[in-house]
């Protein structure tokens, strides 16, 4: 008699579990795990709590006279806390792998899914999904706040304007492409610690790498890094050495697709 384990550990298992049925189990795990529920926790207050301060702040300033609304990014003030939340959000991305690998649950999930590189993709596309979905309900609530409150001092923007719809939008899209960045790394190292370190170390040390640099090298390269590039999506103030929106989120996601491209190569060629 065969046993399920047996059958699942066969090379035909995973036409049999079938694409839904993977998609289907990577989805509860997602939402089973309570590292998500907590994280998503602290990512909500993250992004909507500095804004809203924020935003208060600058209405304050404005009625005082002591702010000047030359240069004032209306968008960008009211999306301050994703720059808080993507903290959150690539940990989150780190975590959704590399906690399997810690406590050995991957073994489980190869055994049913010996392609190893279908079964990341399938991790990847249902963490883009929900990271995608979460980030831009987010990202639009946390911009409709923060113009709602700088309306008290007629600062705000409408949505109607391309320059903010596109800003609230790139706001989520950049969430998502930070925590595929951070399950990129969880991946390719395998270890929470030295996932979260990588991340962070890209993200952040990077720029500060640059101050090492001769001021013209930094001053040419400070516009690549991935923080900086990413975060123009979400801006209506171009700076004069700051990369176009759309160009900025394009070299952002060119650092997400080498780290995941990595995983994708490595993923086959190691053990478990």
């Amino acid at each position: 008699m065969t046993t399920p384990a047996a059958t699942a550990a066969a090379p035909g298992a995973a036409t049999t579990i079938g694409l839904a049925n993977v998609v289907r189990s990577e989805w509860t795990k997602l939402r089973s795990v309570r590292s998500t529920r907590w994280i998503s926790v602290l990512t909500v207050l993250a992004a909507l709590v500095p804004g809203a301060v924020i935003c208060a702040r600058w209405v304050a300033g404005f009625r005082a006279g002591q702010e000047s609304r030359l240069g004032f990014d209306a968008a960008l003030t009211s999306l301050t806390g994703i720059y808080l939340a993507q903290i959150a959000v690539g940990a989150l991305g780190v975590l959704v792998i590399s906690s399997e690998y810690s406590t050995g649950m991957i073994r489980a999930s190869l055994s049913a899914v010996p392609q190893r590189r279908a079964l990341l993709a399938v991790k990847a596309g249902v963490f883009a999904l929900a990271a995608f979905a979460g980030g831009e309900l987010l990202s639009f609530i946390t911009f409709g706040i923060g113009q709602a409150i700088l309306h008290g001092a007629q600062a705000g923007l409408s949505l109607g304007s391309g320059p903010a719809l596109r800003a609230a939008f790139g706001g989520g899209l950049y969430l998502t492409a930070v925590g595929l960045l951070g399950f990129g790394f969880g991946a390719l190292v395998r270890s929470s610690a030295g996932a979260l370190s990588a991340f962070y170390g890209l993200l952040f040390a990077s720029t500060a790498v640059l101050d090492l640099l001769p001021t013209r090298w930094r001053n040419d390269l400070i516009r690549f890094m991935p923080a900086n590039s990413g975060s123009q999506i979400f801006t209506t103030v171009r700076g004069h050495d700051a990369l176009a929106p759309w160009a900025g989120i394009f070299v952002f996601c060119c650092y997400v697709a080498v780290v995941l491209a990595a995983a994708f190569v490595l993923v086959a060629r190691r053990d478990a």
